[in-house]
């Protein structure tokens, strides 16, 4: 008897597994119809590929600086053209990848720790917990996200100098991370609360089962879609938060590249060398509406309304 239930039970769990394998499969078929999506989808693994291998992809070094070939318009053999020093452009937009998305994606996995964390904490347990977690919400969400970027990032530069850490992407990836959590901690914790009066969840009640063990192992895997979609729009708010700082001269600094500093280092030259700011711009604006693009697309896909 306790062998047939046990085969039952794998049975069972089988079949739940494979219907979990279709529907993602279904989804992306449903994602690689949508055009844009698609396009997108390939433009980002472009840009992580270049960003992966850019000591061979790219021609030169991004520190090898020849003065008697600075500010070039784009030719053969700088097919970019060079900025006010003589570095290769094109190569610096390559290692520029390579900080941007680092950073993009560095921000965001911050903010699903804290967020989702939080976020179960307060969905799950409720009363006071959820109570202290939604004051903090409202706290970091009525202070501008740059400006407390840019008050985090003088604390922190400040505490390197003293002997702390003083990387500068490190020092980005946590000032920026330490404000990302919010939207996704919010998220998280509406969608416990419109799962705690399920079925699935009151049976789990039934059965004896602790709140922690239910939202982790019932309610969690059922948040993971709209979080997915918030994971994949956060990375370009984070790349764009980065620019914006390095634009501001609190990001990165040389001999690194960074998208947002090679704009801000461009605008002294913009009348005459065009080029300089002209293409660091084109390569933001292309992974932010890829990154959009890839986003809207996952949403399309597995919009559960779909399934049916």
């Amino acid at each position: 008897m306790a062998a047939h239930v046990e085969q039952s039970a794998l049975a069972a769990q089988q079949r739940v597994t494979h219907r979990r394998g279709g529907l993602w499969r279904d989804a992306a078929r449903r994602f690689f119809r949508n055009r844009l999506a698609s396009v997108a989808f390939v433009v980002l693994a472009l840009l992580i590929f270049a960003a992966i291998f850019a000591d061979v992809i790219a021609p030169f070094p991004y520190d090898y600086a020849v003065l008697s070939e600075a500010t070039q318009f784009p030719s053969r053999e700088h097919l970019l053209g060079t900025d006010a020093v003589g570095r290769d452009l094109l190569s610096r937009l390559i290692y520029g990848a390579r900080i941007s998305l680092l950073v993009g994606f560095s921000v965001q996995l911050i903010a699903l720790v804290i967020g989702i964390s939080l976020g179960l904490l307060a969905g799950s347990l409720g009363g006071w917990v959820d109570y202290i977690v939604m004051r903090g919400v409202e706290v970091f969400t009525a202070i501008p996200t740059v400006l407390f970027a840019l008050f985090l990032v003088s604390v922190l530069r400040g505490i390197g100098a003293a002997g702390g850490p003083s990387n500068e992407v490190v020092t980005l990836i946590l000032a920026i991370g330490l404000v990302a959590w919010v939207d996704i901690c919010r998220l998280t914790r509406a969608q416990l609360l419109s799962l705690r009066e399920k079925d699935f969840v009151l049976a789990a009640h039934a059965v004896g089962a602790s709140r922690l063990r239910i939202a982790l192992h019932h309610m969690l895997p059922n948040t993971l879609t709209p979080i997915i979609i918030a994971f994949t729009l956060g990375v370009a708010t984070a790349i764009f938060t980065e620019a914006g700082l390095s634009f501001l001269g609190l990001g990165i600094n040389d001999p690194l590249p960074s998208w947002g500093k090679m704009v801000a280092e461009s605008t002294a030259y913009l009348r005459v060398y065009w080029h300089l700011g002209l293409f660091p711009t084109l390569v933001l604006a292309i992974t932010m509406l890829s990154f959009s693009f890839v986003g809207d697309g996952l949403r399309d896909a597995l919009d559960p309304q779909l399934n049916v």
